[in-house]
């Protein structure tokens, strides 16, 4: 019966993607309206910082994991989707209430305190998402490219260059966020003292 539980465990991370990666493509392709809400006024983040984020995402779901059948299959996909859906729960619930005007102060402070552990775990996953692509990306040949000139690119090496931008952007928007956190946990206490 143990057996039998684990392997059913083992064989639900595997399947991951191919239980909810449609889903999650379509919701990864709806935040990027994100960008237009910011732009517009209805939220009122940066807009960079949240720019590398989407980028980010749709780079390692669209380019990485849905691009390589083998990908997929990896458990590295189902800890990157917990990491996503997990932060996304929390900080769409929080910009959502902010919006209409309601604030709680556990959920203020859960949204401006729970990126500190899990984005930069979702940066080291995503890494690693790269990471194991590369040696498939790189025996298949596939999206290859050739650019104007004969100057022939070829995806893996734009993954390498990727990464290192990767952390560089995770360095950026980790301060932009802590500079935030701080910022609004500060006005939300004055509100609260207020009242």
């Amino acid at each position: 019966m143990t057996a039998r539980f684990f392997s059913f465990g083992k064989d639900s991370m595997v399947d991951t993607f191919y239980a909810i990666g449609l889903v999650m493509r379509v919701c990864q392709s709806i935040s990027l309206l994100e960008l237009l809400h910011i732009y517009i006024g209805i939220e009122s983040n940066h807009l960079f910082p949240r720019f590398l984020q989407l980028t980010e995402r749709v780079v390692i779901l669209f380019g990485v994991i849905t691009s390589q059948e083998e990908i997929q299959e990896k458990y590295v996909v189902c800890v990157l989707f917990i990491f996503w859906n997990l932060l996304d729960m929390v900080r769409y619930t929080y910009s959502m209430l902010s919006v209409i005007g309601t604030s709680y102060a556990l959920l203020t402070w859960l949204s401006q305190t729970l990126w500190m552990p899990i984005y930069p775990l979702c940066v080291l996953a995503e890494a690693f998402t790269i990471y194991q692509s590369l040696p498939y990306f790189e025996s298949f040949g596939s999206n290859s490219t050739v650019l104007p000139f004969d100057i022939s690119t070829c995806l893996p090496y734009v993954l390498k260059l990727y990464l290192m931008m990767l952390f560089i952007g995770m360095y950026f928007t980790y301060s932009h966020l802590y500079t935030e956190r701080k910022d609004v946990l500060r006005v939300f206490s004055v509100k609260q003292k207020k009242m």
